[in-house]
């Protein structure tokens, strides 16, 4: 699967990981004090080494390993790596099981926990590294070119220092499109491909070819292959250069392209990238590494940068996100309250993972955690209204019914927000867009969520990837569902899942209804140019086309018959 568009091209670079298994049943000798204080101090050092490495490397990447570097110190971890050690176990063996055991909770878990059981591995790896005293797993000795890194998936600490001409390209064999591989390959501007099985058995030094946009990987291409892709690479880039301005088609129908952002790191590349505004300001940057919630001031400061950097364009800040799938330290989960209550009721034991959901992506989070605390969305609302204007829209995630969108609104309205919208990414969301729509201004819908929850498949399982596919007709009706219910209502309907990035699917989306796209920086420049050269009817067409199809790749070809240009443009 592509997942961050381009051509790379150069020797082939396997990342292996070197660091064994400590021996089962591994002791030590000396006291156990001075054994957990090992263990610890290894621990904080890679905690802290990971930390350094995210403030180096700014973006999505800071946030990336600040949340790794929390997980390296995680007050769980540290008591069942202590309580091994106290049961005659060596530092090494103990940090391996009690990583292990909390990977294999997470890796059930599903959703944006099973993502962070990769993570673990990457921490684990680290610690008992520093242990024996091995150098830390990583790159070493890459080709001095351009090379095409390759590997089973991708750590955060191994590629967010890297730098754009090192790399040619990347290719995973996990992964999906919201992966850490392909967040973080879309920042870098540099192709990449996940989900290809296999690849970890291309030799190291073999050229190869990915294409970062059809997923496409040749081992050994023929020189003309090469050349060709990198002349239609080439043709792309003037196509998109030449498409300048606000977004719309041919026929000079609107479409405001906005930027999906993380962070303020990430204003400044969406300004050069031409966004006209942010459709997705993700607020997650300022609670998940930390013990207490920010600040009324800290929030104002964040919200007044993303208005500042888009004068008179529209800004829609999304409230915070978190609670099953993304933990925050300073509030207990809804399996820990369980847990609590349990043990106060003379339960006799509770599990070291009592206190993580059994399937938190289905579990309490977005507006359903917000509603448990609406001190905190209180807050955070505070905030937004300090600096609002017309421009500055509020939504609310993980939104289900029309009764919790009416009471996202009335809290909005009780601040004097008069820009108020949610989420479509629960399939109810979308067959009863109606009435969420009743309450509230406008809706955007995230894709992303929206395929996991109407597929049953996990965003970060390379092995369900295929049913991410933003081309599945099935995702296309309820884009179309939902968009024809705004329409109904007189209201806005955007998009902010990575789909809007494609452009093919972003003529295919304007087809369907959706009034704005929003995606990452690097994705604005095609898009605006596909757009560009095909009108409205056409786009229509080609939604009609793709929705009339069975299969992903069938609605795609069907698709493009009717955006004859995108050839032409080279993408």
């Amino acid at each position: 699967m592509g997942v961050s568009p381009g051509i790379g091209h150069g020797p082939a670079y396997v990342l292996t990981v070197s660091v064994p298994e400590p021996p089962k049943g591994a002791t030590y000798t000396g006291e156990a004090d001075q054994e957990k204080e090992r263990a610890m101090a290894a621990l904080r050092q890679v905690a802290g080494e990971l930390e350094a490495r995210g403030n180096q490397a700014g973006g999505e990447a800071e946030e990336i390993l600040k949340a790794q570097a929390l997980m390296a110190e995680d007050p769980g971890l540290v008591v069942k790596v202590r309580t091994l050690i106290d049961r005659g176990l060596a530092a090494p063996r103990a940090v391996f099981e009690a990583f292990t055991k909390y990977r294999d909770v997470l890796a059930g878990s599903g959703g944006y926990l099973g993502e962070r059981a990769a993570d673990l591995n990457d921490i684990r790896d680290r610690v008992i590294a520093l242990l024996y005293g091995q150098a830390m797993p990583g790159l070493r000795g890459a080709p001095a070119e351009p090379y095409v890194l390759v590997a089973r998936d991708l750590a955060p600490a191994d590629t967010a220092l890297l730098a754009k001409g090192q790399i040619a390209a990347f290719v995973t064999e996990e992964g999906g499109p919201t992966s850490h591989t392909a967040i973080l390959a879309r920042a870098m501007g540099v192709p990449a491909v996940v989900a290809c099985r296999g690849a970890t058995g291309i030799p190291n030094g073999v050229r190869v070819m990915a294409d970062g946009t059809s997923g496409d990987v040749r081992v050994e291409p023929a020189e003309s292959d090469v050349a060709d892709a990198l002349i239609a690479a080439t043709a792309r880039q003037a196509a998109m250069a030449s498409a300048r301005g606000p977004g719309r088609t041919a026929d000079g129908h609107p479409v405001p392209l906005l930027a999906n952002v993380g962070g303020p790191a990430e204003l400044e590349a969406a300004v050069a990238a031409g966004a006209e505004g942010i459709g997705l300001y993700r607020t997650e940057f300022l609670f998940l590494d930390r013990a207490e919630p920010p600040s009324l001031e800290e929030q104002t400061r964040a919200y007044r940068a993303a208005v500042e950097a888009f004068p008179g364009g529209k800004v829609v800040v999304r409230t915070l996100d978190g609670g099953a799938d993304k933990p925050l330290a300073f509030l207990p989960t809804a399996a820990s309250d369980s847990a609590a209550s349990a043990s106060a009721s003379a339960a006799p034991s509770a599990s070291a993972s009592a206190s993580v959901e059994p399937n938190p992506v289905l579990g309490e989070r977005g507006l359903r955690r917000l509603r448990r605390f609406p001190e905190v969305l209180d807050a955070q609302l505070a905030a937004i209204a300090a600096v609002a204007s017309e421009d500055l829209l509020v939504m609310a995630p993980m939104v289900a019914t029309g009764e919790e969108a009416a009471w996202f609104a009335r809290s909005c309205r009780g601040r004097g927000l008069a820009g108020v919208g949610v989420m479509i990414e629960i399939p109810a969301a979308a067959l009863r867009a109606r009435d969420l729509l009743a309450s509230v201004d406008f809706v955007s819908i995230g894709t992303n969520d929206l395929a996991q929850y109407a597929f049953a498949a996990d965003r970060q399982l390379g092995a369900v990837s295929a049913l991410h596919d933003p081309w599945q007709p099935a995702l296309l009706d309820l884009v179309a569902m939902t968009a024809r219910a705004a329409s109904a209502a007189g209201k806005p309907c955007g998009i902010c899942g990575e789909s809007a990035a494609d452009p093919a699917m972003a003529c295919v989306l304007v087809g369907l209804g959706a009034s704005t796209l929003s995606m990452g920086a690097g994705a604005l420049a095609a898009v605006r140019a596909a757009l560009a050269a095909h009108t409205l009817t056409q786009c229509r067409l080609a939604a009609d086309a793709a929705r009339a199809r069975t299969t992903p790749a069938d609605a795609r070809a069907a698709a493009r018959v009717h955006l004859p240009a995108l050839a032409h443009l080279g993408l």
